[in-house]
């Protein structure tokens, strides 16, 4: 219990931090409701956990695949940040009772952020760390503990989150919805331009 603790509580403080993944979630739950600002999250979350995984359990191979796919990876998701923020830019403000979406719609969320989040190999050499430190401080550990914690810590973060904005949804006018729409694009082209900086040689 005292390893999926810890693992939990890593899985809240990857995902806590306001990144291009927390941005979508607040505007999809603005835009769409509390599910689909969910969907959002837990695409980022099984994608946590995957990176986990692979942490945990020492999938070697695989982390090198990931590392030499580095470049390609990140030219993806910069891309794919720019659509993003060039749809959250020219959204239209949302009515105030929006319509459910259906399964595929939140499927199509999950799998956007599950790619997106994948798409920063990086990633996973905090996870490697972190799996590390906490596996050589829980000998004989099950990885699947470890695992499990991170995607529940991850997913409550992003339950929590969708459903404190969606509850604020309905207090923000169409001015206010705009200005929270242009703002996430900025932000998500930043986050696509960082991404492709961060490839220049040195």
């Amino acid at each position: 219990m005292a390893v999926f603790a810890q693992a939990l509580l890593i899985g809240l403080s990857i995902a806590a931090p306001v990144g291009p993944i927390g941005l979508l979630v607040i505007q999809r739950t603005l835009q769409h409701g509390a599910a689909v600002g969910l969907a959002t999250g837990l695409g980022a979350a099984a994608a946590d956990a995957l990176y986990g995984a692979l942490g945990a359990y020492g999938v070697t191979m695989l982390i090198d695949a990931l590392q030499a796919a580095r470049v390609p990876l990140a030219l993806g998701g910069g891309a794919f940040l720019l659509g993003l923020a060039w749809r959250s830019w020219t959204a239209a403000p949302a009515a105030r009772a929006a319509t459910a979406a259906d399964a595929r719609g939140l499927l199509g969320c999950f799998a956007g952020t599950f790619v997106l989040t994948l798409s920063n190999p990086a990633t996973i050499l905090s996870f490697i760390a972190i799996f590390g430190t906490l596996g050589a401080r829980s000998a004989g550990a099950a990885p699947a503990t470890m695992v499990a914690g991170v995607l529940l810590g991850s997913a409550l973060w992003w339950l929590c989150l969708s459903l404190a904005v969606a509850r604020a949804r309905h207090r923000l006018d169409a001015r206010w919805q705009r200005r929270i729409n242009r703002g996430s694009a900025l932000l998500l082209a930043g986050f696509a331009l960082w991404q492709w900086a961060a490839l220049w040689p040195r």
